[in-house]
């Protein structure tokens, strides 16, 4: 059975790849602080010596690279943390993965746009307005130019169920059953993400002889408020809890954020890879509902 290494297996899109992947592949899980999974390894991937011993042991045929730092307030104000992290902690999985002769698949971010255009391909020109975006592309960077094997798979606003933590489906659900009045930008597009298809994607990704930049996100662009109101349609709730607001320049964010970094997925179509529509991914996201439970609260910018 071919073996898989995935990084950030404690994160949201991590565990979805470890349970997607699980009945193809041997899986081996990696996390930082935390280990959802019993069988988990620790693997620091801001030390390259750490890195390199954990694969030359694990000998994968396949890295899925999905930590990092995703914070995007805490990138702009501790930016030698996330350089570290996002940048040279892509660089380490790199070279060890040019080391050990294994394919590489780098999760990456809509965030390496400047949010002027929209719909963007894989051949536009990256431009990032924030240090998130900066070192993400640094990163995709890296991988380009140590790795012969890559997959560089930009996603855009991952979302879903998970143990231990929110994102921005999960709080607006949170928010709505308690019958919170909630505020919600009307300003920034995006392509949101359900991490279950994004996992799907991945592994049908694994299956083909690709190399190259391909965008790996949900195929429909939309604001924040069309989501939320998307998902209380979904799952029942009163949408009037909901409240659309202009935040051009929101003082609740340190990092500026790109106003339209929806991708567009027509060069994944060409594989034969079909994203889920929105509403198709949030069907499927309710129909799980009751395997996971949240414990944390707060959203994801």
């Amino acid at each position: 059975m071919i073996r898989v290494l995935v990084t950030g297996a404690s994160g949201l899109l991590g565990c979805k790849l470890v349970d997607v992947l699980s009945s193809e592949y041997e899986i081996i899980p990696t996390h930082n602080t935390h280990a959802i999974y019993p069988n988990s390894v620790r693997m620091n991937i801001v030390d390259r010596n750490e890195v390199l011993r954990v694969l030359n042991w694990a000998s994968p045929a396949v890295v899925v690279h999905a930590a990092g730092e995703t914070n995007v307030d805490k990138c702009e104000t501790e930016k030698d943390l996330a350089l570290s992290v996002n940048a040279e902690g892509a660089r380490n999985i790199a070279e060890a993965c040019a080391e050990i002769g294994a394919r590489l698949i780098y999760i990456s971010t809509d965030y390496v746009f400047d949010g002027q255009k929209g719909l963007y391909s894989e051949e536009d020109e990256p431009n990032p307005v924030n240090y998130y975006g900066l070192t993400k592309l640094k990163g995709e960077e890296f991988v380009k130019e140590l790795c012969e094997e890559y997959v560089v798979a930009r996603t855009s606003v991952i979302y879903g169920w998970h143990p231990k933590k929110l994102n921005f489906a999960t709080w607006v659900i949170d928010s709505l059953r308690n019958q919170r009045r909630t505020t919600v930008s009307q300003d920034y597009y995006s392509s949101p993400t359900l991490a279950d298809d994004l996992a799907d994607i991945i592994r049908r990704v694994m299956s083909r002889k690709i190399v190259g930049v391909y965008h790996a996100a949900g195929d429909d662009r939309v604001n924040r408020y069309e989501f939320a109101v998307m998902i209380a349609q979904t799952f029942g709730l009163d949408s009037s809890f909901l409240t659309p607001v202009s935040l051009k320049d929101p003082e609740a964010w340190i990092a500026k954020r790109p106003k339209d970094s929806s991708l567009c997925v027509d060069k994944l179509k060409t594989i034969g890879i079909q994203p889920l529509r929105l509403t198709q991914a949030l069907t499927r996201m309710k129909d799980s509902q009751d395997l996971l439970g949240q414990d944390q609260s707060g959203p994801i910018a």
